[in-house]
């Protein structure tokens, strides 16, 4: 394993990113070759966004990463990863309710794939807030998500 590129993917709707998901990015990027976010599609969930304008965000939010790749796949996550060759799955924490959650994923994924390892990160505290279902009900009532966002990047719906 030593010689082979260590490729994590972390999966979401991105509906829209927030300052979350690029902090755990962000600090998970040197653990790993390669992070690849994904973006998962859902035929039956309805998003605010356009799969286009969470790609775009997406990319822009870590245009000037050379070890992060943004994608849009379908399918389970656990094939994704054994199609792109990544060997962890990178997931956040926000609080104990996600844990219980994220451990009933990564169960279910190691049964179906016993070689993708699930890699937990802790949200920040000062962002452990903040997750997307809150950006989009604030901008449903227009609200400024702009402390809520990455920096680089403007959400108007």
């Amino acid at each position: 394993m030593s010689n082979m590129k260590r490729i994590a993917v972390f999966p979401g709707s991105f509906d829209p990113v927030t300052k979350g998901h690029e902090d755990i990015i962000n600090r998970a990027s040197g653990l790993f070759d390669e992070i690849v976010v994904a973006i998962g599609i859902n035929t039956t969930k309805k998003y605010m966004f356009s799969l286009e304008q969470r790609l775009a965000w997406l990319e822009k939010t870590f245009e000037k990463a050379t070890d992060i790749k943004v994608v849009s796949y379908s399918g389970l996550t656990v094939d994704f990863c054994d199609q792109i060759g990544a060997q962890f799955m990178l997931r956040g924490l926000r609080s104990s309710i996600d844990f219980e959650y994220e451990r009933s994923i990564a169960q279910m994924s190691k049964e179906l794939n016993s070689g993708i390892e699930t890699v937990l990160f802790y949200t920040s505290p000062e962002l452990s807030a903040i997750n997307s279902s809150i950006v989009r009900e604030i901008l449903k009532n227009n609200g400024d998500v702009s402390t809520f966002i990455p920096k680089n990047i403007s959400i108007e719906k």
